[in-house]
């Protein structure tokens, strides 16, 4: 898979009206996909556009600790939706009545209907023992890879790909299925693919799980606790 070129960056650095709303657009409309995929193959110059914009996130001391375990075969995915029903059995039982009845019904992974898996991964000495801002901080490697799967989740969607992040995972058993080194740490586990539409509201909003809280409860100014 031949890597594009990062796109030239305009001197002024200012957005057009319509580069700006289409980044809003992108962030507004990105979801959590975890059905409705389609089994048009992802092309190859547009998974390394996506991977591209990954590797182009923001990471503590220009650290980039991030790597990106591609995923196509059938095999491969049936070994990991295996760990997700074993997982997720384990988790439907710690609700109780309704919510437990309504957990079970949720749509939780496409591992195996989305064409292409992504398993992004974190490693924690790349960088040597003195990183540059990470003296303190220790977690900011993992907050950088965090920063370069929402990159990748942007662009997907700007691509109009689905991405679908599957938490309901054992990591120790992936990584044994994925023969991911033991210092290594496993991030995400994404599904990826096109989509026959992206849904108006997040998932979990729609089926009732949860609502989206209001931005103005979350808001303080100057001390925690703080309204203006």
């Amino acid at each position: 898979m031949a890597l594009p070129r990062p796109m030239p960056v305009e001197r002024n650095g200012n957005f057009s009206e319509q580069e700006r709303a289409a980044v809003y657009r992108a962030i507004f409309e990105r979801r959590d996909v975890r059905e409705k995929f389609l089994p048009t193959p992802i092309p190859d110059e547009v998974l390394a556009r996506m991977l591209l914009a990954a590797h182009h996130a923001g990471s503590v001391g220009f650290m980039q600790p991030w790597n990106f375990v591609v995923v196509r075969k059938a095999a491969t995915k049936r070994a990991v939706k295996g760990l997700f029903r074993k997982a997720n059995e384990e988790a439907a039982s710690k609700y109780k009545g309704e919510r437990a009845s309504l957990y079970r019904r949720l749509k939780l992974e496409g591992i195996e209907e989305a064409p292409l898996s992504l398993c992004v991964t974190c490693s924690r000495q790349r960088g040597g023992q003195q990183v540059l801002g990470r003296s303190t901080v220790r977690e900011t490697d993992l907050y950088s890879t965090c920063c370069a799967i929402q990159n990748l989740w942007l662009a997907a969607r700007a691509e109009g790909i689905g991405v679908g992040w599957v938490s309901i995972l054992d990591h120790q058993a992936l990584k044994q299925v994925l023969e991911i080194p033991k210092p290594i740490k496993v991030v995400a586990y994404l599904c990826l693919g096109y989509v026959s539409e992206f849904a108006g509201r997040p998932d979990l909003e729609r089926a009732g799980w949860r609502s989206r809280l209001p931005l103005e409860q979350l808001v303080y100014h100057e001390r925690w606790g703080q309204k203006k």
